[in-house]
């Protein structure tokens, strides 16, 4: 299949308006459209084509709020590390949306999958890791072309979520996403538009 500069300049809008979404809005997510995102993860690059990648969609009320009192004990304590205005600055942040979005998804990468046959992970075992990152992100564009939101709750003890959701002991911790329709749409990053850290440019050299 020849590509065009229609596909391009339909990536680029995906890729331009993927925000890290925190304010969402209450509203369900059909089943169909789920159903489209997690095909959309089947088409991510894995290492050896392993798949390694397990996803569980939380839905347990108790479960979900032993998720959200995982992440603000975490919260205060990174909160500690931070002094006198970037403190202040820190908690005016709103870091997760994890009481309105209405689904959870915790993604976990599995430590030595049989699928694959240890193809490509013998000198970096990470990229299994990898291939997870790059199953979330693949269902991270996914979710924008479906006027979605995605938000990455990195402000968890990984170890306590697996233990909370009662996981595999092989199972590790990738990412825990929250998944609807954003409050607001906005092309600029909310760290950005916070004054937290503004976007720069990769860094790409010839040597």
């Amino acid at each position: 299949m020849e590509l065009t500069q229609n596909h391009r300049d339909a990536l680029r809008d995906v890729l331009r308006w993927r925000r890290d979404v925190r304010h969402f809005l209450p509203d369900p997510v059909a089943p169909d459209v789920l159903e489209r995102l997690r095909e959309a993860m089947d088409l991510a690059p894995s290492v050896g084509n392993a798949r390694p990648w397990r996803v569980l969609q939380i839905t347990t009320p108790a479960l979900r709020e032993a998720v959200i009192a995982n992440f603000e004990a975490e919260n205060t304590k990174a909160a500690a590390i931070y002094a006198d205005a970037k403190r202040a600055s820190y908690n005016k942040l709103k870091l997760a949306g994890l009481r309105v979005a209405p689904v959870h998804l915790a993604v976990f990468t599995k430590a030595k999958p049989k699928a694959g046959h240890g193809l490509g992970r013998q000198t970096m075992p990470e990229m299994l890791s990898y291939s997870t990152v790059a199953a979330i992100h693949t269902l991270w564009l996914a979710a924008r072309a479906e006027n979605l939101g995605l938000g990455w709750v990195s402000i968890l003890d990984p170890e306590a979520i697996a233990k909370t959701l009662d996981v595999p002991e092989d199972w590790r911790l990738t990412g825990y996403l929250c998944i609807g329709k954003a409050a607001q749409s906005d092309d600029t990053p909310l760290l950005h538009r916070s004054d937290w850290q503004e976007n720069t440019q990769t860094i790409w050299q010839e040597v």
